[in-house]
């Protein structure tokens, strides 16, 4: 851990490389994601640490903070990546439905502190922040940014109003629709399904059951393979028990007649709770019960005044019953004038992308056609 001293007398920022170093922010870290109002919780430490030691790569850490007076005011949590162009990139990867950094919302110098440290750690890198929320802190590092800088459209993800499920049905377009929904409540409540938040000592437990289920669910489909694999798991019993006893995540038990039938992780933070990940037996869908009703209901009981219910990333059909409002994600990329080229060529690696993509659907499109 290196202190260097900013050009604002009362900031120093820092640069931690090692993973005992990032274990010990914990607290600080902790301290400071309450004060920062954007967070959502990709940016807990918990998650990020534990994601850090089921993919990270030795000797790629890159965490920027900034201190005022000792205390944490900011965190820049990134990574050295080599390919396609050399990058500092957020923590949490592909399993991260987003990526920020955290500031402080009431040090307006913090954000200052960490553009600056930021452009010293772009000389020889780009920056490239994916899957930005719309609101998000390093949205202030970007307005304050000098250099070369571009922002280009990333997943799409779907939200709906924090509301109970009642407002929820009322969002339906017809009268019949609505109909339809409460039908279904009260299939599942016919069934005796009765659910239950798991406790903190419970969970890991719990989320043994929610990847089993999960793999029972998706058999003989086409499944997120990395769901799958001992490092997704160990990251995921890592995280979400520090995470439920901070009230950053929640996990959810659905039984009928004493048996686990399904499990559900939903996320929490300051603004949103989002539905990460759920496993439901397929016995389910035999009796009858439609486990996205079931989960929704239950994720609403979770708001507790929050702003937002995220669906999260992707455009599944089902989502779109709900009438939920499409949100953008974005890519911010910054660099310095001396690494311009980097620049252009990430913009370029990613339109080659986008028109693979477009190749591929029209491809698809014909064939069903």
């Amino acid at each position: 851990m290196t202190a260097i001293e900013t050009a604002r007398p009362t900031c120093t920022t820092e640069l931690v490389t090692d993973g005992a170093g990032f274990a010990a922010l914990a607290p600080d870290w902790a301290r400071l994601y309450g004060r920062c109002a954007a967070a959502t919780p990709f940016q807990s430490h918990a998650w990020l640490h534990s994601w850090w030691l089921s993919y990270g790569r030795r000797d790629r850490l890159r965490l920027l903070l900034v201190r005022s007076g000792g205390e944490l005011v900011a965190v820049a949590p990134l990574m050295l990546v080599r390919r396609p162009v050399p990058a500092l990139v957020p923590l949490g990867g592909a399993i991260s439905d987003y990526a920020d950094v955290l500031l402080d919302d009431d040090r307006d110098r913090a954000a200052a502190a960490l553009t600056e440290a930021l452009a010293d750690a772009a000389s020889t890198a780009l920056l490239d922040f994916r899957e930005v929320r719309p609101g998000a802190a390093v949205e202030r590092v970007y307005d304050r940014w000098r250099g070369p800088r571009r922002t280009v459209d990333d997943s799409l993800c779907l939200e709906l109003p924090a509301v109970p499920m009642d407002g929820l049905v009322a969002r339906l377009p017809s009268a019949k629709a609505q109909q339809r929904v409460r039908a279904k409540l009260r299939r599942l409540e016919s069934l005796g399904v009765q659910r239950r938040t798991v406790r903190p000592q419970d969970v890991d437990t719990a989320l043994g059951r929610l990847l089993e289920l999960h793999r029972l669910q998706w058999q003989g489909r086409k499944v997120t393979t990395e769901h799958l694999q001992p490092r997704f798991r160990a990251h995921l019993v890592r995280a979400v028990g520090p995470m439920v006893r901070s009230g950053n995540a929640a996990v959810t038990e659905f039984r009928i007649d004493g048996e686990v039938v399904a499990v559900d992780l939903t996320l929490l933070s300051h603004g949103l709770a989002g539905g990460y990940l759920y496993g439901a037996h397929p016995g389910l869908r035999e009796r009858k019960a439609d486990v996205a009703v079931m989960l929704l209901d239950a994720c609403t009981e979770l708001l507790g005044g929050r702003g937002t219910l995220s669906l999260l990333r992707g455009d599944e059909p089902y989502k779109h019953h709900w009438r939920p409002e499409p949100v953008v994600n974005r890519r911010l990329l910054m660099a310095r004038r001396r690494t311009t080229p980097l620049l252009t060529a990430a913009l370029c690696d990613a339109a080659a992308r986008r028109r693979g993509k477009e190749v591929l659907h029209r491809w698809r499109d014909r064939r069903r056609g």
